[in-house]
């Protein structure tokens, strides 16, 4: 089927489904494939779910014409978000970036949205799947569009920017992160370059920030829009930072995300949303997907959540910001820093290392942390951990759990 043609349908459609168990009335269902699943095989159940039309590339499924033969759907999805792109007409922001990248969308979101109609990557919808998504969720209405951008190989994020076809691009930030995928930092900053690359390429322009090294150096006669980061630390765990003398105190915790809120300030007057309108925003802003959160328990603890990921990078930033709190008693519960490959012990050692300089409480949780040497409290899993603080007693603590998502912390909050 023509392209041309095929954006036409899509048009009249209510849009983009690609999982039979949220099937929209009207979509048309995209059968992806994954190392699981077929998703030929679910097409008919997708059609009688509601969906219109079924796009599929495998001949036996082609029932009637409810369903639409193509050499590759993945592909034919790209292809379509792509056309789709070519009319929309309005700026498209970039952002990726080893730390931050989702906060600082949502943040640059909430700021963006006190002008324009503005459209943004749900949630962590930022691989070769969510990026076209998100394309397509736009329409002609729309007046800007956010896209975050992940990767954990090269040459996705250069994929993900053609997609998009971006104008306008941020990388919060290079670090430790999918080493395994990656194979080096070097190898982390070649792929995010990519998105510097494209922007050059088709001259575009960057944010960026003036104090990161690593990124100006990499950003060299490209057109850029610098900004610092002024930050105004008064004990509190808040993020806050100082502009135009004034104080603008968000709800996200860590003054890591100092950083981020700085590019959302940038970004915001760069396009001319006024600056009483982007304080709103960013003091405004509720974080959310465990990600610099502040919880009160019914034994008087502050729980700071922040195990939606975990790198060698941000997990140093975390302990400092940590212990610059100020609290009498201070809790550490840090979990392994999955997907780093043969530099995995190393790294483990480092973050050891950086928590014993505090001397604080800590407990560790994780097979890496268990090769490593410290005198810490450690436990295999979570399960280990639970049985451990249920014999405990935490109370009017602040408490720090931090790890990747695959050590599971959030299984310890209720007994905390």
């Amino acid at each position: 089927m023509e392209l041309n043609k095929l954006h036409q349908l899509f048009l009249n459609s209510s849009g983009i489904s690609t999982d039979t168990r949220n099937i929209s009335a009207d979509s048309i269902f995209f059968a992806l494939k994954g190392a699981n699943f077929n998703g030929n095989e679910f097409a008919k159940d997708a059609i009688s779910k509601g969906a219109k039309l079924a796009v599929i590339d495998e001949e036996q499924y082609a029932i009637n014409a409810d369903y639409i033969l193509v050499e590759n759907v993945l592909h034919c999805l790209h292809q379509l978000a792509s056309f789709h792109r070519s009319h929309l007409n309005c700026p498209v922001l970039g952002i990726t970036g080893t730390n931050g990248k989702t906060t600082t969308k949502e943040l640059i979101n909430a700021v963006l949205a006190q002008k324009y109609d503005v459209v943004c990557t749900q949630g962590n919808l930022n691989n070769h799947i969510g990026v076209p998504l998100t394309v397509l969720s736009a329409d002609l209405k729309t007046e800007f569009l956010i896209v975050e951008m992940g990767a954990n190989h090269q040459n996705e994020i250069k994929l993900l920017s053609e997609i998009a076809d971006i104008n306008y691009g941020i990388i919060t930030n290079i670090g430790k992160a999918h080493l395994e995928g990656f194979g080096s930092v070097e190898g982390v900053t070649k792929t995010k370059k990519e998105l510097y690359d494209y922007i050059k390429k088709h001259s575009g322009t960057l944010f960026i920030n003036k104090e990161d090294k690593l990124l100006q150096s990499i950003s060299t006669t490209i057109n850029k829009v610098e900004y610092l980061t002024d930050e105004h630390n008064d004990g509190s765990p808040f993020a806050s930072v100082k502009c135009f003398d004034k104080i603008i105190t968000s709800k996200l915790i860590g003054s890591y995300n100092c950083t981020n809120i700085q590019a959302a300030i940038s970004i915001g007057l760069y396009f001319d949303v006024s600056f009483e309108d982007i304080k709103s925003a960013i003091e405004n802003y509720t974080p959310q997907n465990n990600r610099s959160q502040l919880e009160s328990t019914i034994k008087g603890n502050s729980l700071i959540i922040d195990y939606y990921n975990a790198n060698p990078t941000s997990m140093i930033k975390a302990i400092e910001s940590f212990y610059s709190i100020k609290s009498a008693k201070k809790l550490f519960i840090l979990g392994d820093m999955l997907e780093l490959g043969e530099v995995s012990i190393h790294e483990h050692q480092k973050i050891i290392d950086e928590l014993s300089e505090t001397q604080s409480e800590a407990i560790l949780i994780g097979t890496e942390f268990g090769k490593c040497s410290h005198s810490f409290p450690h436990f295999t899993d979570i399960y280990e951990a639970q049985k451990w603080i249920k014999e405990k007693s935490f109370n009017d603590y602040f408490i720090l759990l931090k790890g990747s998502r695959g050590i599971k912390l959030e299984e310890l909050k209720d007994l905390l």
